[in-house]
């Protein structure tokens, strides 16, 4: 595996942990979600374009 798949994985893995599915977490809105996902739109294209 090479360490753009395996950077990835992780972000995926984030991704799915921030979403505020928990008591404590749900004052906390999207924001955690959506600043990992535009992180995880900027590796995708940065991984497809080879970049990485």
């Amino acid at each position: 595996m090479s360490l753009g798949t395996i950077l990835l994985i992780v972000l995926i893995l984030v991704l799915i942990g921030v979403i505020p599915a928990w008591p404590h977490a749900r004052s906390w809105g999207y924001a955690p979600s959506g600043i990992v996902g535009v992180i995880l739109v900027i590796v995708v294209i940065l991984f497809l374009l080879g970049r990485l």
